[in-house]
């Protein structure tokens, strides 16, 4: 029996793939298996479903922002309560400076990623803008502003730009629609997806991890 694996596809711009990702990269669960973060642009792959974003639907777009709330007091996750400005923002420069990192040093991406998570979530700053995007890069992976910018600017390679599409194909492939989106392999072999947050408790059924009780959230988890 192999250990179980984990694949979570994300955006920086999602606030549910935010949840996700806090919860798989911090939460004891999920130490029992092996965790992979892909980064991909979440508008290429609604493009390519030919999906809307929630908030251009009538009714659904006030719902989304009481349910993102709701989910991370329920789970104690940190989450500011108001809208970003200018929410939703286009990320792709990010998911590029994201994946050249991925591809350059990958053990600190979770990082760097959770930082861009916590300034647009928690701080609401625009992660877009390149004057935010590079010092977040450099506090976080402690270089300086000079090697941060060119980092930064590494996103517009073409084999970085090759890579990104690569990974928003595959999300397509594996069945995404939105994010966050989970590919999960339990230690017998069996793959399964999960679109949402709300279906945590499923991949960790799936993966045979049990489930844990220290959050109430747990309760209301399918």
């Amino acid at each position: 029996m192999g250990k179980p694996k984990l694949t979570l596809f994300v955006d920086s711009v999602s606030p549910f793939a935010y949840l996700a990702f806090y919860a798989v990269k911090n939460w004891p669960v999920f130490k029992k298996c092996e965790v992979s973060f892909i980064p991909i642009f979440l508008g290429g792959l609604m493009h390519k479903c030919d999906n809307r974003t929630p908030l251009a639907i009538t009714n659904k777009d006030r719902w989304i922002n009481k349910e993102r709330v709701r989910l991370a007091r329920s789970f104690d996750i940190p989450m500011c309560d108001a809208v970003p400005d200018g929410f939703p923002m286009n990320t792709l420069a990010t998911q590029r400076a994201l994946t050249a990192l991925n591809m350059q040093m990958p053990e600190r991406f979770p990082d760097a990623l959770a930082a861009f998570y916590h300034a647009l979530w928690c701080d609401r700053q625009p992660i877009h803008k390149p004057e935010v995007a590079i010092p977040i890069l450099a506090r976080t992976l402690q270089m300086s502003d000079v090697e941060a910018k060119a980092l930064f600017e590494r996103g517009s390679e073409p084999e970085v730009k090759s890579l990104l599409t690569k990974n928003t194909e595959l999300a397509f492939e594996e069945g995404a629609f939105g994010l966050p989106w989970f590919v999960a392999t339990n230690s017998d072999g069996e793959k399964d997806s999960f679109w949402g947050f709300d279906r945590i408790g499923q991949v960790v059924d799936h993966l045979g991890l049990g489930r844990p009780n220290d959050k109430r959230g747990w309760q209301a988890m399918l």
